[in-house]
């Protein structure tokens, strides 16, 4: 797997990360080449937990500007694994949808 400067690895299964049980992250999404000239006008982000999981993941904040979208997580339960996605509507009425892993790892020092 190779990670790109993000942080996020690339598999053949997607996009992934870790992320801390106690950390507060924030995520980002860079929509510039596949919006050419058009903007972003909405973002919803939504988090799906694996597994039948009953801990969650919580999304703190989330936002967009022209070109990108965030989420700010928290919460999830060790071991566990989250999908996070983001569906953006454009200014010109086009609408898509893109996901990652969030995988849950207790760090130590």
């Amino acid at each position: 797997m190779a990670i790109n400067r993000t942080g996020f690895e690339q598999s053949n299964t997607g996009i992934s990360i870790d992320k801390d049980t106690q950390g507060q992250m924030t995520y980002t999404f860079d929509w510039t080449e596949w919006l050419g000239a058009d903007t972003i006008s909405t973002v919803a982000y939504s988090v799906a937990a694996r597994r039948n999981d009953p801990a969650a993941m919580v999304i703190e904040t989330s936002g967009k500007t022209d070109t990108s979208t965030y989420v700010e997580l928290s919460g999830g339960a060790e071991g566990k694994v989250y999908i996070v996605t983001a569906l953006v509507n454009t200014t010109n009425g086009i609408i898509d949808r893109r996901n990652f892993r969030v995988n849950v790892v207790s760090r130590s020092a």
